[in-house]
């Protein structure tokens, strides 16, 4: 089949692989001038399938209460006259409930382990080189109760086949040492060794790279102006080149991958998707020589922070500001994020200033994807992946591709159904 491919950030770009693969024409449409250049861009760089906890559950309510008001708090609401704002709320609480948040766990991790394993496969088919470490994620507590609750979510966990460890402190400094100076914060951690890094954005071009020099055909900055439906079915797809002119263009099949963006594309053909972007912040710290700075990657839970190793550089990010589609550094969330890297890593040095950044992460109120046909037979969605889509990307865009081709995928997710 003919398939074009809407959105070229990791999840699009993975997908035009996989589809590729099995044997269909592809063209993916983006508006960047580049693969990867939007929410893939500077993200955590975690493949962490030990953060499939989601958002909504039991032991956020609090926290949210805790939250209100401080601009800096590590997730943040901005209250806007906007119903579908409010609606994604009231899902959110919803999905706040202890069976609503199990069978979420259950959901996510199927499909990250799944991708995992994809990604580790591709790899090493591809000789793929996107500074990527092997050795684990070790989430860190400074809070007892964010320990206890830890605790609990790594028994369900378990249940499902994720191999996340409890550890006291001193296992947890001895893992990495650079956690030495702040050793009188912490009351304990978690490890998953299975779990990996990597830059997503190196990861993102170097997979366009070789799916293009395979047949892949890339249109860069073409805006995407809006979806055609006739008959029930996509019609083709209008979009605007760098010059302004238009043009339609027909697939057999249309895959929508554009991440936050996806619901307002959507919804003039009735589709209409609980995704709304969740502004994630990141600092990327080029280091001096001899920093002391850490190599395994580690998740800061009560702060929701990730720092991630990429070579000579620290990636710093997180925090989650809910402001619609405003992509304007606030200054009080960046000095956020170094000063709680000052306080966990007293002794860093930087070889100079830090770049900062932000993007949107599609969030569903579940951090459950939409993967699957939508109700117009020819059009597939991959997209509100959330703060996993780098994790979740070779899963989703594997069983995207068979889904496409009629055969049952092998994770035990709720694909969506035509």
């Amino acid at each position: 089949m003919r398939i074009l491919v809407l959105g070229a950030g990791v999840v699009g770009t993975a997908s035009a692989w996989y589809l590729h693969a099995a044997g269909h024409q592809v063209t993916v449409v983006d508006r960047q001038a580049a693969a990867g250049l939007e929410t893939s861009f500077a993200n955590g760089g975690q493949i962490s399938v030990s953060h499939a906890e989601p958002w909504a559950n039991p032991h956020v309510l609090p926290r949210l209460l805790k939250w209100l008001g401080r601009p800096d708090a590590p997730l943040r609401w901005h209250w806007r006259a906007d119903p579908g704002q409010w609606l994604w709320g009231l899902r959110f609480l919803r999905q706040c409930l202890p069976g609503r948040t199990q069978a979420n766990i259950a959901a996510i991790l199927a499909l990250a382990l799944y991708s995992r394993g994809q990604l580790q496969r591709l790899r090493e088919e591809l000789g793929l080189e996107y500074e990527q470490l092997q050795r684990g994620i070790l989430h860190i507590y400074t809070d007892q109760d964010e320990l206890a609750a830890a605790m609990s979510a790594a028994r369900l966990m378990a249940r499902f086949g994720l191999d996340r460890e409890m550890l006291d402190v001193r296992a947890c400094v001895a893992l990495e040492p650079a956690l030495a100076g702040a050793e009188k914060l912490l009351v304990g951690g978690d490890y998953t060794p299975s779990d990996e890094s990597g830059d997503a954005h190196r990861f993102t071009q170097a997979l366009a790279a070789r799916a293009a020099a395979a047949g892949v055909v890339f249109r860069h900055e073409q805006s995407i102006e809006r979806i055609a439906s006739a008959g029930g079915r996509v019609a083709g797809v209008v979009v605007r080149d760098a010059q302004g002119e238009s043009s339609l263009l027909a697939a057999d099949a249309y895959v929508v991958a554009l991440g936050s963006y996806s619901p307002l594309l959507l919804r003039p053909l009735g589709i209409r998707l609980a995704i709304c972007p969740a502004k994630g912040y990141s600092a990327t710290l080029p280091l001096a020589d001899g920093a002391v700075a850490p190599t395994v990657s580690l998740t800061d839970d009560e702060h929701k922070l990730v720092f991630s190793r990429f070579g000579n550089r620290l990636r710093v990010a997180g925090t989650a500001e809910f402001a619609g589609y405003d992509l304007a550094l606030d200054e009080l969330r960046c000095q956020a994020l170094m000063r709680r890297t000052r306080q966990l890593f007293p002794d860093l040095r930087l070889a100079g200033e830090p770049q900062f950044w932000c993007g949107l992460r599609p969030a569903t109120p579940s951090n459950v994807p939409y993967l699957g046909r939508s109700r117009l037979p020819n059009l597939w969605l991959n997209t509100g992946h959330g703060t996993l889509g780098w994790t979740m990307a070779c899963g989703s865009a594997a069983a995207l591709s068979d889904l496409i081709d009629g055969r049952r995928p092998a994770p035990d997710f709720p694909f969506l159904r035509g």
